[in-house]
């Protein structure tokens, strides 16, 4: 292995671990924020505003291009849609982690690929392979296991989680599709997202969140008691951008299945994290069904980029077959040349008559094809007509 490519490799080790650590610190973070601070929407559109504010920079620095056009009217069709759909999904998120633990919050969450699989049935009529399917059934198992078993359950908790599933599900199918459209880079879009996210829905947050702030009577908003939440509110917002900024950069750097496998390793991160920091009460077999969810996750991903290899390889390459049985072709004897030379009677000739075949003594023939057109104008074969014998079916 060549000193680049360790260098390479020890790059996508620190990223990993930065993205691995951001994620994980946002999570735990923003439980302890909700905990103190209880106001999902005010933690959603900190995170949003903090993407907004911090991104631009970063992507400037960074020379991420302004690819793609996006005409006026696909803004109402599928941007402010998208952007909708974004705020709700991590409001949900953060009204799941609020209530139940994030260790069971993100085991419900490894369904995603479950909504994925039914919504791109539903909406675009792809269908998966055998293996994707059987793929599902360990991830529907650990979920319900860790459901049965969780100590601190909720069923708002378990709905919420799930609708932040289901979101993020449509925001993929339809992201994908909006770049695919538009031309427009993944991170432009993500800022493009977030901007509009947090434009439109700051009124909503002065309507709800914002009234019962300042009417509150609970010390949370006296001044001694609100540098802690705003502090960290600070850092989630951070942490929730610098996370999304090291997933892009691990996709750019890895295959698609590596990052798939990077990003359940991810989860596995976060939920024991969590479990360390956070000590909430967690049984043995609850942990059992988060590994068994992860598990699935990762069969998955790899029954997914095996199908979508095999659709690559086809759209690809037609499939070919070569038949070079020349006694079908030939009655009688077939003149090769081991003792012939004259390359006018039959295109073949022995190594030894070839100063280039002189070397390769393993050879007991060749057969020459004819010159190309240009070769034949610079005068680089001196015989014009050399042919090869055989038949290829497609």
């Amino acid at each position: 292995m060549d000193s680049e490519a360790i260098l390479y490799g020890i790059k996508l080790v620190l990223v990993c671990i930065v993205w691995y650590i951001s994620s994980a610190s946002g999570n735990i973070i923003g439980k302890l924020v909700l905990t103190e601070f209880p106001y999902p929407m005010t933690v959603t559109l900190v995170q949003l505003i903090s993407a907004a504010v911090y991104l631009g920079p970063i992507l400037g620095l960074l020379g991420v291009p302004h690819t793609g056009n996006v005409p006026k009217r696909y803004y109402f069709t599928m941007i402010i849609p998208l952007a909708l759909g974004k705020f709700l999904s991590s409001l949900s998120s953060h009204v799941s982690i609020w209530i139940v633990s994030v260790s069971y919050a993100h085991t419900v969450k490894a369904t995603l690929p479950l909504f994925t699989v039914v919504l791109s049935r539903v909406l675009l009529g792809e269908t998966q392979t055998l293996p994707v399917y059987l793929s599902l059934l360990p991830i529907i198992g650990g979920v319900i296991i860790a459901t049965l078993t969780e100590v601190s359950f909720e069923f708002m908790g378990l709905l919420s989680a799930l609708g932040a599933t289901l979101g993020f599900s449509l925001m993929t199918i339809f992201s994908k599709k909006c770049l695919h459209e538009t031309g427009l880079h993944h991170l432009r879009l993500l800022v493009l997202l977030c901007r509009i996210s947090a434009l439109c829905f700051f009124p909503v947050w002065l309507i709800f969140d914002f009234r019962k702030i300042i009417s509150s009577d609970d010390t949370v908003v006296e001044g001694k008691s609100l540098a802690t939440p705003v502090l960290l509110l600070f850092f989630d917002g951070l942490f929730s951008m610098l996370q999304n900024v090291f997933a892009f950069t691990v996709l750019a750097m890895v295959s698609t299945l590596s990052y798939a496998v990077a990003n359940a390793t991810k989860r596995v991160v976060i939920i024991g994290a969590s479990l360390f920091v956070l000590q909430n009460p967690i049984t043995m077999s609850n942990f059992i069904g988060m590994m068994i969810a992860i598990f699935g996750v990762l069969v998955y991903n790899k029954a997914k980029y095996d199908q979508n290899q095999a659709k690559k390889r086809e759209t690809i390459l037609p499939y070919i077959r070569s038949d070079s049985n020349l006694n079908a072709l030939y009655k009688g004897s077939l003149p090769h040349s081991k003792s012939m030379s004259n390359l006018r009677e039959n295109g073949y000739v022995h190594p030894d008559d070839h100063i280039l075949l002189q070397n390769n003594i393993q050879m007991d023939h060749v057969t020459l094809l004819p010159p190309m057109k240009d070769d034949k104008e610079r005068g680089s074969f001196g015989l014009s007509d050399l042919h090869s014998r055989g038949v290829h079916h497609v």
